[in-house]
C-alpha cells in the first residue's frame, strides 16, 4: 500500500508543515489507532517524516496517549475489538475537543459512516485501501483546518481579553470623568456660589433644559458637565459644540448631520451630534451667537425632539437633554430682535447664572491654591504658596477673564518660577501688576506710591467704606466677600484701629 512519495508531499508548503520546517511551529502530533499492526506501520511510514506520529492498537491505549501527548489529528479505524472507532472518537472529543478526527473504513456501510460523521464528528474518512499521496493530502488539509481553528480560538481569547481590558478601562475612565466633574470639584464658598450649587443639585436629577449664563471664563462648561455626570444620563454620552466656532451651514451639518451629496464635499452620510448624543446630553456653548435659521431648527428639537439631516426629507426622533450657555444678555437680544423669544424661553427652563470672579473675591485664594497644586503636579514643581502681597494683588485684580484668567496667571507663574519656593508680586504678569483694581481710580497722591503701598491704601479705603456703611465687621466682611477672620487679619496688618 505504501507507494513512492509524490513531489507534492516534498513541497514545504504542503501538509501544514512549512512553519514547522522554518522553526516557527513544532511538527504537529498525530495519533493513529488501529488493531492491525501493518496498517499502523504503513501510516507511520507515510506520515512520520513530517509529523510526530503516535500509534495505538486499541481504543484504550489511544485514550492514554491522548491524555499524555499534544495531538492535533486523530486517525482511527472504524472496526476494532472492544471499542469501535465511533466510540473511541466520542471519548476522544471529551479529552481533546479541538483535535481533528478522521476515520479509516474498509466498508461501504452508509449507516455506520453517517453515525461516525454525526456522533464522532469526523472531518473526513479514508477508505481502505488508500494511496499514500491521498492520505498526505487529506492530512495536510485536516491540519490546515486545525491550524485555522486554533488560531481563531487564540484570536477569540485575545479579543475577549482586549474587550475585558477595554471595558475595565472605560469603567475606570468613566469614574474618573465623573469624579473630575463632580460638584465638589467646582471650587467656591462665596454666597453667590452657594446659590449656584443649590440650583445645580436640584436640576441635575431632572431632564430639564438648562441655560447657563455668565461672563467668559466663569466655568460654564464645567457646570454643564457636572450637571450631566450627576444626573440619570451619566452613563450615556455628553457631547459639546461651541456654536460660535463654525459658520451656520457647517454648524447645521455638525449638529444635525448630512446625507451624501447634500453639499460640495459631502462624500458620505454623517451623523450629527444630536443623533450621537441620543439618550444623553448635548451642551451648546455660545448659543447666543446662532443665526435665525439655526434658531428655528433648534426650537424644533426642543419642542418636538425631531431632527432632519441636511439633504434628507426624513425626520428622526431623538431623546437628548439640552444644556446651553451664553455670555450674552439674551433677554436684551430678544428685545432687539437678534434672538427668538420662543427659543429663549425654551432654553431658559432653568437658568444658572455664574457670578464673575470679582463678585466672589473670597474664593480667589481657594482657586489660586487649587491651580497652584495642579500646576505643581503638572510641571514637577514644589512651590509652597503665595506671598501676602502677591495674594493681595490677586484678590484686588479686576479679572475680566475670570477663573480661566486666574488659572492661566498661576500656571504662568509656576512655569517661570525657577527655584523660587513662593510666588511673589515680582513674579506676576505685567498686566496683573499694573492692572485694573476695583473700585474706582486711585487718588493722585496714591499714583506716586510704590505698588504695595498703593494697594494697601486702596484696601484701607474699601474696609473703611464697608465699616461705615454696615456698622459691623461681620456685615463689612460679607459686603467685601471675605471671611470675618480674614478681615480682622487684614485690618491688623494694615494697622487699622478696631
Amino acid at each position: 500500500m505504501v507507494g513512492p512519495v509524490a513531489d507534492e508531499a516534498l513541497d514545504p508548503s504542503v501538509g501544514g508543515i512549512e512553519g514547522a520546517r522554518r522553526g516557527d511551529h513544532p511538527p504537529y502530533g498525530i495519533l493513529i489507532v488501529d488493531d492491525e499492526l501493518a496498517i499502523l506501520e504503513s501510516l507511520e511510514l507515510t506520515l512520520g517524516g513530517d509529523y510526530v506520529v503516535h500509534t495505538a492498537s486499541s481504543g484504550e491505549e489511544g485514550l492514554r496517549i491522548l491524555d499524555a501527548e499534544e495531538i492535533a489529528l486523530v486517525i482511527a479505524d472504524q472496526v476494532m475489538p472492544s471499542m469501535s472507532g465511533v466510540e473511541f472518537l466520542e471519548k476522544a472529543i471529551e479529552r481533546n475537543p479541538t483535535a481533528i478526527r478522521m476515520m479509516l473504513t474498509g466498508y461501504a456501510d452508509i449507516g455506520s459512516l453517517a453515525r461516525a460523521i454525526n456522533e464522532g464528528r469526523i472531518y473526513r474518512y479514508i477508505q481502505k485501501p488508500w494511496e499514500p499521496d491521498e492520505v498526505r493530502l487529506n492530512v495536510k488539509r485536516a491540519l490546515e483546518s486545525y491550524a485555522l481553528s486554533t488560531e481563531n480560538v487564540q484570536l477569540a481569547a485575545a479579543l475577549k481579553d482586549a474587550n475585558d481590558r477595554l471595558r475595565a478601562e472605560n469603567l475606570y475612565l468613566r469614574r474618573e470623568v465623573e469624579r473630575r466633574y463632580a460638584f465638589d470639584q467646582i471650587i467656591g464658598q462665596a454666597a453667590a456660589m452657594d446659590r449656584v450649587f443649590e440650583v445645580m443639585e436640584k436640576v441635575a436629577e431632572t431632564d430639564a433644559t438648562v441655560l447657563i449664563t455668565g461672563e467668559t471664563g466663569t466655568g460654564k462648561d464645567l457646570v454643564a458637565r457636572a450637571i450631566h455626570y450627576a444626573g440619570p444620563r451619566r452613563e450615556l454620552r455628553f457631547v459639546a459644540q461651541n456654536c460660535a466656532a463654525l459658520p451656520d451651514t457647517l454648524l447645521e451639518s455638525e449638529l444635525f448631520g448630512h446625507k451624501r451629496g447634500a453639499f460640495t464635499g459631502a462624500h458620505a452620510d454623517k451623523k450629527g451630534l444630536f443623533e450621537i448624543a441620543d439618550r444623553g446630553t448635548i451642551f451648546l456653548d455660545e448659543i447666543g451667537e446662532t443665526q435665525p435659521g439655526m434658531q428655528v431648527r433648534l426650537l424644533r428639537v426642543l419642542q418636538d425632539g425631531e431632527i432632519r439631516a441636511l439633504g434628507s426629507s426624513d425626520t428622526r426622533t431623538v431623546n437628548v437633554r439640552v444644556v446651553a450657555a451664553t455670555n450674552r444678555d439674551l433677554r436684551k437680544d430678544v428685545e432687539e430682535g437678534r434672538f427668538r423669544e420662543d427659543l429663549f424661553y425654551r432654553l431658559r427652563v432653568v437658568e444658572i447664572h455664574l457670578p464673575a470672579l470679582r463678585e466672589r473675591r473670597s474664593d480667589i485664594p481657594l482657586l489660586a491654591h487649587h491651580f497652584l497644586d495642579a500646576s505643581n503636579k503638572k510641571m514637577g514643581r514644589e512651590i509652597e504658596g503665595f506671598t501676602n502681597a502677591a495674594m493681595d494683588r490677586l484678590c484686588a485684580n479686576h479679572w475680566s477673564g475670570n477663573v480661566r484668567e486666574l488659572q492661566n496667571e498661576v500656571e504662568r507663574c509656576v512655569a517661570l518660577a525657577g527655584d523660587a519656593s513662593t510666588i511673589g508680586v515680582e513674579m506676576l504678569s505685567d498686566e496683573l501688576r499694573g492692572g485694573r483694581v476695583d473700585p474706582g481710580p486711585l487718588e493722585d497722591e496714591q499714583r506716586e506710591l510704590p505698588l504695595n503701598d498703593a494697594v494697601d491704601g486702596l484696601k484701607r479705603r474699601l474696609i473703611e467704606s464697608a465699616l461705615a456703611e454696615t456698622g459691623s465687621k461681620t456685615r463689612a466682611a460679607e459686603k467685601l466677600g471675605i471671611p470675618r477672620q480674614s478681615l480682622q487679619k487684614m485690618m491688623k496688618r494694615l494697622e487699622m484701629n478696631d
